[in-house]
């Protein structure tokens, strides 16, 4: 899962205005017609998504139980490192 508040800057309890002026911030350094980096407009794309996501409530709610579920966009890699744990738990004792 993308991290939306690192791509802004922000910690989760960042509120509405946070969340504006950092996307503000953001994107005027990454837009691609300002920064000449190669990187620049993924850069640019990323801010723009966790902008979408952040500002709007339902997107917000719904990304912040997801990232406290710790649901990945790689399940089989969270289900091997889940797994592994509980091994390692079950082998200590």
């Amino acid at each position: 899962m993308k991290d939306h508040y690192a791509a802004l800057g922000l910690s989760s309890a960042a509120t509405l205005a946070d969340i504006k002026k950092a996307y503000r911030q953001r994107a005027a350094l990454y837009h691609p017609d300002r920064n000449p980096a190669p990187e620049a407009a993924a850069l640019f794309r990323a801010v723009q998504d966790a902008y979408d996501v952040l500002s709007d409530d339902t997107k917000r709610k719904a990304y912040d139980d997801n990232r406290r579920r710790g649901l990945l966009d790689d399940p089989a890699t969270a289900a091997a490192e889940i797994w592994q744990a509980y091994m390692q738990r079950i082998l200590k004792d």
